[in-house]
């Protein structure tokens, strides 16, 4: 697994806690796909209520507050599949 996909999983573990309603996947481009449900956040790809696919460089702008979720999905360099209030309901999370 990636550098960047690790650092996720342990940058998504801090900032979430308890579990999670439902499940979501990250998938970042070129680096891999992380997992996050009931049972916590991995590096794993899987069926999800809703996928957030992006670049590295926007994940990792997302993931250290430089960048609004919301704000990225608006200019394109987040998609979006599925459940969007799930994906809201991460947005509130990571930023």
């Amino acid at each position: 697994m990636s550098d960047i996909v690790n650092a996720a999983v342990d940058a998504l573990n801090d900032k979430l806690s308890g579990s999670f309603a439902g499940s979501a996947k990250f998938m970042i481009e070129g680096e891999g796909a992380i997992m996050l449900d009931g049972d916590g956040v991995r590096a794993e790809d899987g069926d999800a209520d809703v996928t957030l696919t992006a670049d590295a460089e926007t994940f990792q702008a997302i993931l250290s507050g430089d960048l609004n979720p919301t704000g990225a999905f608006m200019s394109g360099k987040l998609t979006v599949d599925g459940d969007m209030g799930m994906a809201m309901q991460l947005g509130s999370v990571l930023s």
